[in-house]
């Protein structure tokens, strides 16, 4: 009696090539888990779920990373209050209002990817522009009082 082959999963193969790395995929998949969270929400909802979703982050991250990602979300509430807090791939992030609210800056730690500095980011929606080319996310190994002006720069420059 002749036994089947086992059958592979059409999606093996995309784990077997390992084409995106673990943190990659957890990231996707918390990306997938915020839009489903996100729908429906009011504008008030959206505004406390953020803060608390975006609190949440903060607490699963080591301590180092929840340190200066505590201190950038006051930076950034502070100069740009406008900003809906929430999450972005899981990570802490700051977006404009509304229903189609877009994705202005985020906090990318260290530990995510496990890489050796932190950074701060921004969109293409972020008005940023500065000639014909200008960075969109910044190393930041310490928040010195320099650093954090700048942080405050960038981001009211970028809310517009």
């Amino acid at each position: 009696m002749a036994t089947k082959p086992a059958v592979k999963s059409r999606y093996a193969s995309r784990n077997d090539d390992k084409v995106f790395s673990k943190e990659e995929r957890a990231a996707v998949a918390a990306t997938a888990r915020e839009r489903r969270s996100s729908a429906g929400r009011s504008p008030e909802q959206e505004r406390a779920e953020g803060v608390r979703d975006l609190q949440d982050s903060l607490a699963r991250m080591p301590a180092d990373d929840r340190a200066m990602g505590e201190r950038i979300h006051e930076i950034v509430t502070r100069a740009a209050p406008a900003l809906v807090a929430k999450t972005y791939y899981g990570m802490p992030a700051y977006a404009t209002e509304g229903k189609n609210g877009k994705v202005l800056a985020f906090f990318k730690p260290k530990s995510k990817f496990k890489v050796r500095y932190s950074t701060f980011g921004f969109q293409p929606d972020a008005k940023l522009d500065d000639g014909v080319m200008w960075p969109t996310e910044f190393a930041v190994i310490e928040l010195t009082p320099a650093v954090e002006a700048r942080i405050a720069e960038l981001i009211t420059k970028a809310a517009g």
